[in-house]
């Protein structure tokens, strides 16, 4: 969780939050979290703007990460609103995170992708499965889910008006990329795992630090395996070889990508 507060100049969703979490933090009586409970923190009791700081500046591991969000969740469910907005302060450099990076070229969208990556979160937080693994991660994955679909292309695109009557061939390599993916796994250019990971990163909602964290590898790993995968299915397509499903299964390659 060792992400920082992004700065927002207008009040949106995730900068109310931020100021409900300093009103709620602020002297003379902060909001405090036993963090004796949980393994790895300091054994005391700490105002929450505190351990969000210390969270901010070092690097725990999952056991302690999971054991922290099972606690704060556990308080947001059962003390009140004043835990809610707690878990959800110490939430906000991480979801700050994730709301900029979605919006990034989509500047009109802000607003919104603020608004659903914090209702994303609130509503994971208060109906998620708290058993490990990767409790952290898997709120965090809610919210990112819900942020992308603010941005993500309708797919309701309508005919142009000059659209000849006609019909016509369908451009090589003709259908949906999945079909090109599951077309070079059955000729065993890449692996199935493969395949299935340029499809979820590419063309569906998949965060690829979530599925590397579920691999039990890192991420930079993952992007390695995902950039090789593509540069054979690129140059299969070059070829022609999976414009024709008959064709396919006659242009193995002996290096496939795992």
């Amino acid at each position: 969780m060792a992400t920082t507060t992004q700065t927002r100049t207008a009040d949106t969703a995730l900068t109310i939050a931020e100021k409900a979490f300093e009103l709620l933090t602020c002297e003379p009586a902060p909001l405090v979290f036993d963090a004796s409970p949980v393994p790895g923190l300091p054994d005391r009791t700490m105002p929450l703007d505190e351990l969000r700081e210390l969270l901010v500046d070092e690097r725990y591991d999952s056991d302690t990460t999971d054991e922290l969000w099972r606690q704060l969740a556990h308080h947001a469910r059962e003390w009140g609103p004043a835990w809610v907005v707690g878990a959800i302060g110490v939430a906000l450099p991480g979801l700050t995170h994730l709301a900029a990076k979605i919006s990034r070229g989509h500047a009109g969208h802000a607003d919104d992708v603020d608004s659903e990556v914090l209702a994303a979160f609130l509503q994971a937080l208060r109906t998620a499965d708290l058993a490990p693994p990767r409790l952290w991660l898997r709120l965090c994955w809610a919210a990112w889910r819900a942020g992308a679909a603010v941005v993500k292309p309708d797919n309701g695109e309508e005919l142009p008006l000059d659209l000849p009557s006609g019909s016509r061939s369908p451009r090589m390599p003709y259908g949906h990329p999945d079909l090109l993916l599951g077309r070079a796994a059955a000729a065993g250019l890449i692996s199935a795992e493969a395949a299935e990971l340029i499809s979820a990163t590419r063309f569906g909602d998949a965060l690829i630090e979530q599925l590397a964290a579920e691999r039990g590898v890192t991420a930079p790993v993952l992007r390695m395996r995902r950039r090789r995968a593509e540069r054979i299915v690129a140059a299969a397509v070059t070829r022609g070889d999976l414009s024709d499903p008959t064709r396919s299964s006659d242009c193995r390659e002996p290096a496939r990508a795992a």
